[in-house]
C-alpha cells in the first residue's frame, strides 16, 4: 500500500458547515475562475495594488479602470467572497484594497502561467472531461483541430493557445534546468540523447553550459522542425541534430551509441503501458555505461500544498487535451514502470529547482 506523507489525505476532521463551503467553491468554482480573471485583466487588481492599504473607493476605481459600475459590483462582491478583495474596516463610503490572495493573481509568476494555460488551452475542452475519461482519449482536443493528441497539433494550434502552453511549461522546466544542468553534468559526456526535445530548449542549454557535449534530439516532425530553426538560428548545428521520430511507433528506433538520455517532462505525457514500451526502446539502444535522466515533478516529492494542488489539477489537462491516459505521476509508479523493463535507479534527487522537480538517474541492468 502505499503511504503518504501529507495527513490530510487520511483523516475527515472538517466540520460538516465547512465542509458544504467547500463544496460551494467546488460548484460555482468556473465563475470563480472567470471573475478572479476579470478582475485581473480588467484592471481592478493592479488598481488595488496601487492604492497600497489605505484602499480606494468605487467611484475612483471606475474612473481608473473604465469599467461599468455594474461590472464592478459583481466582480467586487466575489472578490470577497475568493478573499482576493478586502475592505477597510469602517470606512465609509467603502474602501477597498487587495488581499494576500488577490496579490498572488496579480503578481505570481506561478499563478499567472497557471490561469493563462488553464484558460486559453484547458477552459473549453474540460467541458468534455467525462467523454475523455470514458474513451481514455482526449475528448476537449477538439475545440482546436483533429488530432490524435495535442502534440501532433501543438505546432499548429492558434497563436495565444500556444502562447499560454509553452509560457506553462517553460516556466516549471526553465527554472528548474540551472540546477539540473550542474546534477547532470557533473560527469563528462560526449553525447547525450535529448527525447522530447521539444523546442530545443535542453540542447541549446547543454552545449552552453558544457562546450564539449554532443545532442541529439528526438521528437515528433512538427516539434523537431521547431527545433532545427532555434538550432540554426543560434548557431549550434554542429553540435546539436535532430532525429524524427514517433516514441509510440512499433517501427521506431532510436540512435545508439550516446553516453547519457536526458527526458525531461517527456514521461508523463503517456500512460504506464505506453511508458515501458518508450523505455523499452531506450534499454535497446543504450549499454550498462549509459546513464539514463528522468526528470519530473512527482508530487507526491512536493514540500507544499500547492505544489501537489497544481500537479494534480494538471492531470486533468492531459485527460483533456492532452492524450487522454496520462497524468503527473507519483515516485513508486513512474520508478516501478521504468524498473521493470530492466533499468534500475542509482541516485535520485527530489530538489531540483524552485519548485522541487526530481532527477532519477538509472542504469540498464544486464
Amino acid at each position: 500500500m502505499m503511504k503518504y506523507e501529507n495527513n490530510e489525505y487520511y483523516s475527515d476532521d472538517i466540520r460538516a458547515i465547512d465542509a458544504k463551503y467547500e463544496a460551494q467553491k467546488i460548484a460555482f468554482a468556473p465563475f470563480v475562475f472567470q471573475a478572479a480573471r476579470c478582475l485581473k485583466e480588467m484592471g481592478v487588481l493592479k488598481v488595488l495594488f496601487t492604492a497600497g492599504d489605505e484602499g480606494i473607493e468605487k467611484q475612483e476605481i471606475l474612473e481608473k479602470t473604465g469599467i461599468s459600475s455594474y461590472a464592478f459590483n459583481v466582480l467586487a462582491e466575489m472578490g470577497l467572497s475568493m478573499n482576493v478583495i478586502k475592505i477597510v474596516k469602517d470606512s465609509t463610503p467603502a474602501r477597498y484594497y487587495l488581499g494576500k490572495v488577490g496579490f498572488f493573481l496579480l503578481d505570481d509568476p506561478m499563478t499567472s502561467a497557471n490561469m493563462d494555460f488553464m484558460h486559453d488551452v484547458c477552459y473549453q475542452a474540460n467541458f468534455f472531461m467525462e467523454e475523455s475519461l470514458n474513451s481514455s482519449s482526449p475528448a476537449g482536443l477538439k475545440v482546436f483541430g483533429d488530432w490524435p493528441t495535442v502534440y501532433e497539433g501543438l505546432s499548429s494550434l492558434p497563436d495565444k493557445v500556444k502562447e499560454s502552453w509553452f509560457r506553462f511549461d517553460h516556466y516549471y522546466s526553465d527554472n528548474a534546468f540551472p540546477s539540473a544542468l550542474k546534477f547532470v553534468y557533473r560527469k563528462q559526456y560526449d553525447s547525450l540523447m535529448d527525447i522530447g526535445g521539444n523546442t530545443a530548449k535542453w540542447a541549446l542549454a547543454s552545449v552552453k553550459h558544457n562546450e564539449d557535449v554532443k545532442i541529439t534530439i528526438v521528437d515528433l516532425p512538427g516539434q523537431a522542425n521547431v527545433a532545427r530553426n532555434r538550432i540554426e538560428e543560434q548557431g549550434y548545428s554542429d553540435r546539436i541534430s535532430v532525429f524524427e521520430g514517433d516514441m509510440l511507433k512499433e517501427e521506431t528506433a532510436l540512435p545508439a551509441g550516446h553516453d547519457a538520455v536526458w527526458m525531461s517532462q517527456f514521461l508523463d505525457c503517456f500512460s504506464l503501458d505506453e511508458i515501458k514500451s518508450i523505455l523499452t526502446k531506450v534499454y535497446n539502444a543504450v549499454d550498462a555505461n549509459c546513464d539514463v535522466f528522468v526528470m519530473e515533478p512527482l508530487w507526491d516529492k512536493q514540500k507544499y500544498s500547492a505544489a501537489r494542488f497544481s500537479l494534480h489539477a494538471t492531470s486533468l489537462y492531459f485527460t483533456s487535451v492532452a492524450n487522454g491516459n496520462s497524468k503527473m505521476y507519483g515516485y513508486n509508479e513512474l520508478v516501478d514502470a521504468i524498473e521493470s523493463v530492466g533499468f534500475r535507479v542509482v541516485e535520485e534527487n527530489h530538489s531540483i529547482g524552485p519548485n522541487d522537480y526530481s532527477i532519477l538517474k538509472f542504469n540498464k541492468v544486464l
